[in-house]
């Protein structure tokens, strides 16, 4: 399926936000993810699926001082 993630269109395998995560090598980092303007709990990525055309955004935050 086709996605839009960050502004990029992206053809993706899976079709849960985890197996998005897991495509973009993002696993075990922290991260907020919108899909089309709603933010999706992270308890809910396993579970989530994704559709043909979604808008994903995937901000991860960086630690730092």
């Amino acid at each position: 399926m086709k996605l839009t993630v960050n502004g990029d269109t992206l053809q993706l395998d899976g079709t849960t936000i985890a197996d998005l995560v897991s495509q973009l090598e993002l696993t075990g980092r922290r991260l907020a993810v919108e899909v089309n303007r709603e933010i999706i709990p992270k308890s809910e990525h396993g579970g989530y699926r994704l559709h043909d055309g979604d808008v994903v955004e995937i901000v991860h935050a960086i630690g730092g001082g």
